[in-house]
């Protein structure tokens, strides 16, 4: 259904083309501000969404510095491509990937508390709360 692919030189300007309705915007930090980050924390991946050749949404992944943990960073959904089912989608894919890392044994993941389209998403991946909370924002994690 979607698959992702590396951002690159030849992708970053339709990933900064790519825009969250007004709600949400408040929720994700935007992609040009998350590709600024990877070019700085070297230990980050970032990730266009396609659905067939049209990019969709953003994902970016990083093993943790402090942590040694992996973590999704970010996760959007290009607002005339919400609902669809893609950030479920895009998140199995990156969870099978993660797992092939046989060193760690868990993924982290943080969101604005009121995201409840995020938590649910993240709960329907098997995510569970830690009690945690990082910058404002309520930590789950996948062990895996």
């Amino acid at each position: 259904m979607v698959r992702l692919e590396q951002i690159t030189k030849k992708n970053y300007l339709y990933c900064m083309k790519l825009k969250l309705p007004k709600n949400q915007q408040d929720l994700v930090a935007s992609n040009a501000f998350s590709l600024a980050q990877a070019g700085f924390h070297p230990e980050c991946t970032p990730y266009g969404i396609y659905k067939e050749k049209t990019m969709v949404g953003f994902l970016m992944h990083c093993i943790d510095e402090d942590d040694n943990n992996h973590w999704v960073w970010r996760l959007m959904i290009d607002q005339n491509h919400q609902g669809k089912g893609y950030a479920f989608e895009a998140m199995k894919l990156l969870i099978n990937l993660i797992k092939e890392d046989e060193t760690r044994d868990r993924i982290l993941i943080s969101f604005v508390p009121g995201n409840k389209a995020a938590e649910n998403l993240y709960k329907k991946l098997g995510f569970v709360h830690t009690g945690r909370y990082v910058d404002d924002e309520r930590i789950m994690q996948l062990k895996y």
